[in-house]
């Protein structure tokens, strides 16, 4: 019998075909189910809490709460908070009452993307949970700590549930291709190691699509002459087209990955930055949004150890905005090495919190006279500009003994160089000019006789 004449084969996407309907077939996530664990813990007692499954799509999110249902012998309600709202919470609540009422029953109530449902939607649970007329468990891609009521979140444990590994796809397209009732293992398929290798790679942990690709080498594939269709590589890779990276520019993994960018880059593993780089780029990441970040680093972690940091970072974006992408890519790349590479200094960075700290903590502190212009008659008899000394009128271009914060601060030092790249040069005038300071014998020196002109 031909695969496509096969009655299971017309029933459905072969991923819903091979949903496991027990622990026994469930793959992975073993720290969340393993006998041992705090859920089936519950189960075996009886007494189920509402719970949030967070976790990437494929990882079986769906597929633990049907379990659950059945082996705790409550109905089971899904809807998708994409496609229902309010009316249809309230429906599913007063069909679950009635069914505990009447059976005395209980429903677990799942809600698919529960992140989509504002806080006021997901306010119309709460009583229900409480009172025990639904065990809610939702379904999030994303961390619920940010778009989960909060008051839901106290009612429900959660649950975080991992991106499947590699063994775990392989088990699974393995029972797919010998599973005779609801797979394909009703057909001649030869799916050697490779085959089920590159589709591993191409589901990035996502058992739906691993099977989905799956399916679709073997709808392709047409059979040998003895009716064996032998999946290929090519074949997957022509399926796939190209791998889908988990990527949300707006939620959780688009901060993650940020965030290992920069932590790579400050510690100077330029490997790491290019891979960091290369996976928000790929995945579709605004180019300028990356951009704007590597000029932030060049400020914040290199800094005045390498000043050419922040020109290389400014010209990576001007790049970009000029030639676009995904040309533009190779600019941030090499922004992106530069920086991995430069020497490193979070001085000015401390500096600048420092003074902008002081601004919270202190009064608004009255510019020293010495250092206002006098640019009326008025100003000059207040004594504007009194003590001022022009730095070029004196060897070296600086006046030991002129103080230019105000007299409360006169003592802060706010920027303190590294020893690290350009900054040792820093440290070396900085120093000098401390000497000089500490040798004036006097706050202020006598001024020129004229000032010149157009000098301030």
């Amino acid at each position: 019998m031909s695969l496509f004449n096969q009655p299971h084969a017309r029933s459905g996407p072969l991923a819903d075909r091979l949903r496991p309907t027990g622990f026994p077939d469930y793959v992975g996530q073993e720290a969340v189910v393993g006998p041992q664990s705090a859920l089936r813990g519950a189960l075996r007692e009886g007494k189920l809490p509402s719970m949030i499954f967070w976790g990437p799509p494929g990882c079986g999110k769906t597929t633990l709460a049907r379990i659950l249902a059945a082996e705790a012998g409550l109905d089971y309600v899904q809807f998708s908070a994409v496609t229902s709202g309010v009316k249809e919470i309230r429906e599913f609540i007063d069909r679950a009452r009635a069914t505990r009422d009447m059976s005395g029953r209980g429903t677990i109530l799942f809600v698919d993307e529960i992140h989509r449902f504002n806080k006021a939607q997901q306010d119309a649970f709460l009583p229900h949970v409480e009172n025990g007329t639904i065990v809610l468990i939702g379904a999030t891609t994303e961390n619920p700590s940010f778009e989960v009521n909060a008051a839901l979140l106290s009612r429900s444990r959660v649950f975080r549930l991992e991106k499947l590994n590699e063994e775990d796809i392989w088990a699974i397209l393995r029972r797919a291709l010998s599973d005779g009732a609801r797979g394909l293992g009703g057909g001649r398929i030869d799916a050697p190691p490779r085959v089920l290798e590159t589709i591993s790679r191409y589901s990035d942990g996502d058992a739906r699509v691993a099977l989905n690709l799956l399916e679709l080498c073997v709808t392709t594939t047409p059979p040998a002459e003895d009716g064996t269709r032998h999946l290929t590589e090519e074949a997957v890779k022509a399926a796939a087209q190209r791998k889908t990276l988990l990527y949300d520019k707006s939620g959780e993994e688009h901060f993650n990955i940020i965030s290992a960018l920069h932590k790579s880059l400050r510690n100077s593993d330029a490997q790491a930055s290019l891979y960091w780089l290369a996976r928000m780029l790929e995945a579709g990441e605004d180019p300028l949004y990356v951009a704007r970040r590597l000029v932030r680093f060049a400020s914040e972690d290199v800094g005045l150890a390498d000043p050419g940091a922040l020109r290389v970072a400014l010209s990576a974006r001007d790049a970009v905005d000029f030639i676009g992408m995904p040309e533009g890519a190779l600019a941030l790349a090499q922004a992106a090495v530069y920086l991995a590479t430069a020497p490193k200094s979070n001085a000015l960075y401390r500096a600048y919190g420092a003074a902008a700290a002081d601004l919270q903590r202190e009064q608004n502190a009255p510019v020293p006279l010495h250092l206002r212009n006098a640019v009326t008659s008025l100003m000059k008899d207040e004594k504007y500009g009194d003590g001022y000394v022009y730095a070029h009128d004196v060897p070296g271009a600086f006046v030991p003994g002129m103080v230019c914060l105000p007299e409360a601060l006169k003592d802060r030092r706010y920027y303190e160089p590294t020893r690290n790249g350009y900054e040792v040069q820093i440290a070396e005038r900085l120093a000098r000019w401390d000497a000089l300071r500490a040798g004036a014998s006097a706050p202020a020196v006598p001024k020129p006789a004229k000032k010149k002109k157009g000098k301030t």
